[in-house]
């Protein structure tokens, strides 16, 4: 089978002890349960399982790979330590608000609309998603993809299920979105949680999805993908881009996150930027 990734470089300076007991425990997880963490940035990784290592109330990361190996459960707790869900309900409301200004008026001239959120962790982007394209008059003929590699994360997401103490929160960004009506009109209030409508999802697929292992699924004329790319190196972001470029249509968009950019890639000069302070690019043609 042919490798999509390419010979790792030697390292100027020798790794330390915990630099390679981290590798190892990354090549473990991969070789064990196929998810590859291999390319995520070495800070975020470190942090995330120095963490892990306290709340499992294990010594060493050498200790955390024993244990992965010998006890999937253990795995299954790690994984949502190396993949903390941290989203909320339109984040970042200009982001939103260009789509509906530079996007929307475009996807009303496609008969059918496929739209890909990638990394969806705990669903509040998918259903801000949902909401501004059923305020736009466009969901019912849309496609959504929801994707990410936590299971636990796409259960949540599927459940549309948030905390109430978020609601006020995601309300000031709803407005400042763009929403044209109450945010109160897509939930359901219940003790201390909101239930979203279902509706809103009646079109979506939520599935696992690697950016570092897997293909293109379909072709799509929106991707989201906010606040992911930060976490992958320069190889893993590019993987990451060149999927994203295969599955876009003609003239199809990209959303970044605030802090993501595509001008160091190998992939920068075959986007445009639309809206460069909210990194929105469009496919070259």
């Amino acid at each position: 089978m042919t490798s999509l990734r390419t010979p790792a470089q030697p390292a100027l300076v020798p790794p330390g002890a915990d630099e390679i007991d981290l590798r190892l425990l990354m090549e473990a997880i991969y070789l064990k349960y196929s998810y590859d963490f291999r390319d995520y940035t070495g800070a975020s990784q470190k942090r995330r399982v120095n963490y892990a290592l306290t709340q499992l109330g294990l010594p060493s990361v050498a200790a955390l790979q024993e244990q992965v190996l010998r006890e999937p459960a253990i795995f299954t707790r790690l994984l949502q330590y190396l993949t903390i869900p941290v989203s909320e309900m339109f984040r970042d409301p200009s982001y939103f608000l260009a789509l509906r200004r530079q996007v929307v008026p475009v996807l009303h001239t496609y008969p059918s609309i496929k739209v890909w959120v990638a990394g969806c962790s705990t669903g509040e982007e998918v259903y801000s998603l949902a909401i501004l394209l059923r305020e736009e008059g466009l969901l019912d003929r849309s496609q959504i993809y929801a994707t990410d590699i936590n299971p636990a994360s796409l259960d949540k997401a599927r459940q549309g299920i948030f905390a109430l103490d978020t609601l006020q929160k995601y309300t000031v960004n709803y407005q400042r979105a763009g929403g044209t009506r109450a945010f109160s009109d897509y939930y359901t209030a219940a003790y201390d949680a909101a239930r979203f409508d279902p509706s809103l999802c009646a079109n979506v697929i939520f599935a696992d999805h690697s950016l570092a292992t897997d293909s293109v699924f379909a072709e799509t004329q929106l991707i989201s993908c906010r606040n992911v790319l930060i976490y992958f190196n320069r190889q893993l972001q590019d993987r990451a881009l060149g999927l994203f470029h295969e599955s876009l249509s003609h003239r199809g968009f990209l959303g970044l996150g605030s802090k993501e950019s595509i001008d160091f890639s190998s992939y920068a000069t075959r986007f445009d930027p639309l809206v460069r302070a909210e990194r929105l690019f469009r496919k070259a043609s």
